[in-house]
């Protein structure tokens, strides 16, 4: 029988993939308290397009679009109704015309540049804008405007002013408004030309229609009438075909950062498959009470053989640390560590520890059940999502395990797609799939005893928590947030904290909230109130228990959650809402 033994050691150090320790992250994210600051005013860029749901910059709506451009058209149109204010004033001495008239079209016109002139001078600032004050610009325009009307005549071209101030106006964000703005205009030159071609207040304007007769002006009074109503209508109708498009251009940009996001994971998966299969460098050997065959899985400290008890021919997964780590006392301590604290745990839904090494072993070896299935990380690059079904049986099984391993004292700092797994039955009828917690390599115990990492930021960056990433004590609620990302990934398709680098990544999971669920895909907004509360920045904040958030999940798909929840829920959105930031702006 060939005897396995240890090869010479070697102080060479190799990172392969996950889990991420690294020193070098902790400095770029603050150390400061768990919980997020003042809410700062997010920078509206356009880095959302090309950065995925979670921009470090929040993302504008369609409507807060439209409501920027209303501001921008509003100065516009203040400029040029001053203009022709000033312009039309200077002109009335020179023109004839009924005196009272002529009065009331100077003093409206006064009124338009005290009116139009402090409304101005506050758009200095976005945020004086307001409906009500742009009513009463908008009111005091038409006083103006029907005043002219009144002096120039009924049926002069000084009507011809009217279209484009119901276009303006109309194409505001209100209904209500744009309605009221278009009767008002409709209804005044309506009253107007009857008092006109009735004679009950003849026309005393610089040009009139006397000389038509009463039909023809009631036909030139209904076309302009048309005229004002076609304006209104094109004008409610751009404002909608505007919305739908850059509704349709969120929705593109969105799927476009999804993509590029769901590649980014691909590629890391492509890295992980690459390295697993085929002979390993101890296929054949005999490792404890197991003969070691193919590799079927590879991580940072060691690689994983499938292999067979001698005596029983049980198939078991035999996980090795790397030769070339064997100098490293750190990681082999950290390696017989994972396997006396999964072997503590005996719990359906953490894998089975079947037999472990002593510490005076050449190689230290960890025997688990072999598992046939998926992980979840290859199931989601197959599918993209997971149905709420499967997602929350999932999350009921999980959370089962992670539970028991929180009552044993043990936080597991790595939760991930690839560390969990769908171990399925091998015969039909052998029962039902079981979801189970792999790898417990990075754990910690909860008393703060028996972490090997030295302070190290550990774990993977997309799913740390925030008090992980800012390298603060880590406590069981920081897989609770795992398990809330998870969530967040399976029911959307994407991740929500993503980037191109480490360093990028953990500064948006310490900082950002990522975009609404339910804005990617339709979902209860229940679901969002949910995973408003799992993605909490501080620890107490989340859930307690990892099936307490199961549990809130399923009732949320349901659209039942209890009041409590809700209100947790809107206080947290309300202090850091999604799509927010509170790092510096950019």
């Amino acid at each position: 029988m060939a005897k396995l033994s240890a090869p010479p050691p070697s102080n060479k150090r190799f990172d392969e993939d996950a889990p991420t320790q690294v020193d070098e992250l902790a400095p770029a994210i603050p150390r400061a308290s768990a919980a997020p600051g003042p809410l700062t005013q997010p920078a509206i860029t356009g880095e959302g397009s090309s950065r995925g749901a979670s921009s470090s910059s929040s993302l504008v709506t369609a409507r807060e679009t439209l409501g920027y451009q209303e501001i921008e058209r509003t100065r516009a149109f203040m400029r040029i109704a001053l203009f022709l204010a000033v312009i039309m004033s200077s002109a009335l001495p020179f023109v004839g015309g009924d005196p009272m008239a002529k009065l009331l079209l100077f003093v409206s016109l006064g009124l338009v540049v005290a009116v139009c002139g402090r409304l101005l001078f506050l758009l200095k600032d976005d945020e004086a804008y307001t409906l009500r004050r742009a009513v009463v610009t908008g009111y005091t325009t038409i006083l103006a405007v029907f005043c002219g009307i009144h002096f120039y005549g009924v049926f002069s071209p000084g009507a011809a002013i009217v279209p484009l101030g119901i276009y303006f106006f109309c194409t505001g964000q209100s209904d209500r408004a744009s309605l009221s703005v278009y009767v008002t205009c409709a209804v005044a030159y309506a009253a107007l030309g009857a008092l006109a071609i009735s004679g009950v207040a003849p026309d005393r304007g610089l040009v009139t229609a006397d000389g038509l007769p009463v039909l023809e002006r009631l036909v030139i009074l209904a076309l302009i009438e048309g005229i004002f109503f076609a304006v209104y209508t094109i004008a409610r109708r751009t404002r909608e075909a505007t919305l739908y498009a850059i509704e349709r251009h969120d929705v593109v940009v969105r799927s476009l950062a999804q993509r590029d996001a769901l590649l980014h994971e691909a590629r890391h998966d492509l890295v992980q498959a690459m390295r697993i299969g085929g002979v390993g460098r101890f296929s054949g050997e005999v490792v404890g009470s197991f003969r070691l065959g193919g590799v079927i899985g590879r991580g940072a400290m060691g690689e994983v053989y499938e292999a067979v008890r001698l005596d029983t021919k049980e198939e078991a997964a035999v996980k090795l640390v790397h030769p070339q780590l064997l100098a490293d006392r750190d990681i082999v301590e950290r390696f017989l560590r994972e396997a006396k604290l999964t072997s503590s745990l005996s719990v359906a839904n953490v894998v089975r520890v079947i037999e472990a090494s002593g510490a005076d072993a050449p190689i230290p070896y960890l025997a688990m059940e072999r598992l046939h299935g998926d992980d979840l990380a290859t199931h989601l690059r197959d599918t993209k999502r997971m149905g709420m079904k499967k997602l929350l049986t999932m999350l009921r099984q999980i959370g089962n395990g992670l539970d028991a391993a929180h009552a044993a004292g043990i936080v597991h700092r790595d939760l991930k797609p690839r560390n969990i797994f769908c171990a399925r039955p091998r015969k039909a009828g052998g029962g039902d799939d079981v979801w189970k917690i792999l790898d417990f390599g990075v754990s910690k115990l909860d008393s703060g005893e028996g972490t090997l990492t030295g302070g190290q930021i550990v774990g993977t960056p997309a799913y740390m928590a925030p008090e992980q990433a800012r390298a603060l004590p880590v406590g069981p609620r920081a897989d609770v947030f795992a398990l809330g990302v998870i969530a967040y990934r399976a029911l959307t398709g994407s991740p929500p904290f993503s980037g191109d680098t480490n360093v990028e990544i953990l500064f948006r999971v310490a900082h950002d909230m990522p975009a609404r669920p339910s804005d990617l895909v339709r979902l209860p907004p229940e679901v969002d109130l949910v995973l408003a509360v799992a993605l909490a920045k501080a620890p107490a904040d989340r859930f307690g228990r990892a099936t307490d958030f199961a549990l809130a999940l399923d009732a949320a798909s349901r659209g039942r959650i209890d009041a409590a929840l809700t209100a947790r829920a809107n206080r947290l959105l309300a202090e850091l809402p999604w799509g927010a930031s509170t790092g510096p702006a950019s």
